[in-house]
């Protein structure tokens, strides 16, 4: 537990770094989403790369403290920005999913120093963003589905598309995650209103990070053409289109991570600065 900010986060580190070593990796997670839903995707890591990886429950979240005052996704971006000065690393990878990616974004472009290359998953640019299916954002309005296993699993197949459906007991133990470290509903909305008045469409191209887009092409919150239209922005930027929905990090963690380890392990040989981004298409196809 860090105290930082006036709150108290509560942070999890696994692996240790060393100054040869590969920069570490900060993960960000979704709306209401601890850092232990990560688990599945940090173990194919592991297996891959001696990469330290962090993982953190946003406030309001888990077993961090609910601030006061609704935040602003720029103020919570200094709250990372001093997490990363806190555990001494000069500079990390940083991969944010959903609303994760949001914060992601604005962290490297307040604090690029402390970026060094940059994963947006399932993710989009603010209020400017194209809007998901109207069932599955009047769900995601409401924190319920982690404070009941038996509402997400109803509900899951119709938020989350892709392999969600057929895929019942993976639901069935996020449901039990979920519930077990549900965000407060003031923690929940907060949340909620710091993405609803924030966007970075207006300076994407002002991102110095090599960034590596990924977007379901079944993805019911957030469309597929939200990636594609920051990958034209974005210099240096990689777009992966997945044969999923918006839990495909979950769906495929290993998969996934092989992807993402490739565009890490490339390190520092694209140089910063102005580049148009590409479009890979679609690589991975899910069981």
């Amino acid at each position: 537990m860090l105290d930082l900010s006036g709150l108290r986060i509560a942070v999890k580190q696994r692996g240790f770094s060393t100054p040869d070593g590969p920069r570490p990796l900060l993960l960000i997670n979704g709306i209401g989403a601890t850092g232990e839903l990560f688990e599945p995707f940090v173990d194919a890591m592991e297996i891959l790369s001696t990469r330290e990886i962090i993982t953190f429950d946003a406030p309001g979240v888990g077993f961090s403290s609910t601030p006061l005052y609704p935040p602003t996704i720029r103020q919570l971006a200094l709250l990372v920005a001093n997490l990363i000065d806190h555990l001494e690393h000069r500079e990390v990878d940083v991969l944010g999913l959903s609303w994760g990616g949001a914060l992601a974004q604005e962290l490297a472009y307040r604090h690029p120093e402390k970026v060094g290359r940059l994963v947006l998953t399932a993710t989009m640019h603010g209020w400017t963003s194209i809007p998901g299916r109207p069932a599955a954002m009047s769900i995601l309005l409401s924190p319920t589905r982690y404070y009941s296993p038996r509402y997400l699993y109803q509900v899951a197949p119709t938020l989350y598309g892709g392999a969600i459906r057929n895929n019942r007991q993976l639901i069935r133990e996020h449901a039990q995650i979920r519930a077990s470290r549900p965000p407060s509903t003031l923690g929940y909305a907060w949340q909620l209103m710091a993405l609803r008045r924030w966007t970075s469409w207006p300076w994407l191209r002002d991102l110095t990070q090599p960034t590596l887009l990924m977007a379901g092409d079944d993805d019911p919150i957030i469309p597929a053409s939200n990636a594609e239209a920051m990958a034209r922005e974005i210099p240096h930027s990689e777009l992966d289109i997945v044969d999923g929905g918006h839990l495909f990090l979950y769906t495929q963690p290993t998969e996934i991570a092989r992807r993402i380890d490739r565009f890490l392990a490339d390190g520092d040989k694209t140089p910063r600065g102005r580049a148009k981004g590409r479009i890979r298409g679609r690589f991975i196809t899910e069981r």
